[in-house]
């Protein structure tokens, strides 16, 4: 049991805050398009945009929320965060429209985008001597909540009433609302000490703007499991459908298992680099495996998919792993949440544009455009050595802060 929970304290009310929440979120990811389709009567086609139009427009969110959250104590700012999330979602009982829809779904992603940015100072303090290991035992934790909820949304979707959905969105709301209420058991902690220099400087940091895009491109990563193996599976292959069900179990599985391992040796920015290298490899691989699965029989065509997902989840890991170490080590610690708010905004970007990229590449072009998608991956995962050297340089001293009693001032939210 201690390997499965950290030991009593804040660690544990993170993990315990995270938890909760990732249950709602799997609700919703399991549920939510279906929600607006089928009980809101919102067009497929209008869900798609007013998802696309929200995931823009919440972009540059992160960053400012987590400036803020550097500033003003990042306890308050992120459980304020969950709060604006939690109503935005209740809201989605009132969305009977494309704009109303647009509303409230773009303040629910900002607020999503917002509490991601200011999740991070938290970690950082209390990660221990390792934040980052911290950070891969939640995504750990992420994929158990997820699943819980993906299993209590199956319920909603088969009984299909509009009260059976309205008992999903609020319940959706309900989690996100208890996250914040767990998150202020832990003890406010003073914000670093303001430091000389831009305020914006990890808008000005280009080496670290450069890893952000190369993360945004290795994100693209997530789309393939979610968008682009249904729809080839579906269009392209013999294998039975429910293999669908059974590739996101599998990695879901992995992912629980492996997270913390495989993040257990990436300890340097150098160590990131090489999971990086590493995780394009395997993306190529995989890539390769679910491209030769047309055109041949059912169980072939089953073997290769899902020795496809071992090899993709395998690298996912890899890339994750890398992600967590490089966002932190290379972020000033005064600064913290603004430049996990910069970083984001490759994983916004992969989330925007990865299913129309996936959907042109994979599905239109076929066969082909898989190795085109895995020759990608495995071109950014061979910069990010040469990037990651290059922000390790641009580096600089530790900053003097602007006042010596700015670091004794406490986090009153």
């Amino acid at each position: 049991m201690a390997y499965l929970l950290p030991d009593p304290g804040p660690q544990r009310t993170l993990a315990a805050s995270n938890f909760v929440y990732t249950v709602g979120s799997g609700l919703y990811l399991t549920a939510g398009v279906l929600y607006f389709t089928h009980d809101r009567h919102v067009p497929a086609a209008q869900v798609g945009l007013g998802l696309g139009i929200a995931g823009l427009l919440s972009l540059g969110v992160g960053i400012a929320v987590g400036h803020l959250a550097d500033r003003l104590g990042a306890r308050g700012v992120y459980a304020t965060a969950l709060v604006v999330q939690a109503l935005a979602t209740a809201g989605f009982v009132l969305a009977d429209g494309f704009w109303p829809f647009v509303l409230a779904v773009s303040v629910a992603t900002g607020a999503k985008g917002a509490g991601n940015a200011a999740r991070g100072p938290l970690i950082r303090y209390h990660g221990g001597d390792r934040p980052q290991a911290f950070r891969a035992y939640l995504r750990a934790v992420t994929n158990i909540g997820i699943s819980l909820g993906a299993v209590l949304a199956g319920w909603t979707v088969q009984v299909g009433t509009h009260s059976a959905y309205q008992v999903l969105v609020l319940g959706n709301a309900l989690a996100f609302a208890a996250s914040a209420a767990v998150l202020l058991l832990l003890p406010p902690f003073a914000p670093e000490p303001a430091a000389s220099g831009p305020r914006w400087a990890a808008l000005r940091d280009r080496p670290y703007l450069a890893l952000t895009f190369l993360d945004g491109v290795m994100a693209i990563q997530f789309k393939v499991l979610t968008v682009a193996i249904p729809l080839w599976l579906v269009a392209a292959t013999a294998a039975p459908h429910w293999l669908i069900s059974g590739t996101m179990l599998l990695n879901t599985v992995i992912v629980i298992a492996f997270q913390v391992r495989a993040s257990r040796n990436v300890d340097t920015p150098a160590g990131g680099a090489l999971a990086y290298r590493r995780s394009g490899v395997a993306f190529l691989l995989s890539c390769a495996l679910i491209s030769l699965s047309a055109g041949i029989p059912a169980w072939a065509a089953a073997t290769l998919l899902l020795a496809a997902v071992v090899v993709h989840t395998i690298g996912e890991l890899w890339h994750a792993a890398a992600g967590f170490e490089v966002s932190f080590a290379l972020a000033p610690k005064h600064a913290t949440g603004q430049y996990l708010g910069v970083f984001g905004l490759g994983t916004g970007l992969a989330e925007a544009a990865g299913p129309t990229l996936l959907i042109a590449l994979c599905i239109s072009w076929g066969r082909p455009g898989w190795y085109v998608v895995g020759a990608l991956f495995a071109l950014a995962g061979l910069a990010a050595p040469l990037v990651v050297r290059w922000a390790q340089r641009h580096q600089p001293p530790a900053p003097q802060p602007l006042a010596k009693t700015a670091g004794k001032r406490s986090a009153t939210i």
